[in-house]
């Protein structure tokens, strides 16, 4: 972003860069895809299912979180390539935990919605 914006213009500006990312994501990380793909019929289930708008609020959060920390990742990913691409310990131990960080938001989205759903019954 360029220095000096403020107020509207800059919002407007860090609007468009996030969307350049959100595209980005799309073309280049079948895993934000797929997890989008996933997710977007679950979030509209959720205003058909009988819960309480809290439980609604966490079903829809851990998808929604499962899908950040996917971008987070993808994004430590493309800065880590982008140093190298010979492998070293450091660059390695960075993508690993960007994997871990995206397995335990997929768990707890996992944990969430079966918890929720085992309580309907």
């Amino acid at each position: 972003m360029k220095p000096g914006y403020t107020g509207i213009k800059r919002l407007f500006y860090a609007t468009q860069y996030s969307m350049m990312g959100l595209r980005a994501a799309w073309k280049h990380e079948a895993a934000f895809r797929q997890e989008t793909v996933l997710s977007l019929p679950l979030i509209v289930l959720t205003f058909f299912l009988p819960v309480s708008i809290i439980e609604q609020i966490l079903l829809v959060g851990s998808l929604v979180l499962m899908i950040i920390v996917e971008l987070v990742n993808s994004a430590i990913e493309a800065v880590v390539d982008r140093i190298g691409s010979e492998w070293h310990e450091l660059s390695g131990r960075a993508k690993d935990i960007g994997s871990a960080a995206v397995l335990i938001s997929l768990l707890f989205a996992v944990f969430t919605w079966l918890l929720i759903l085992i309580n309907l019954l």
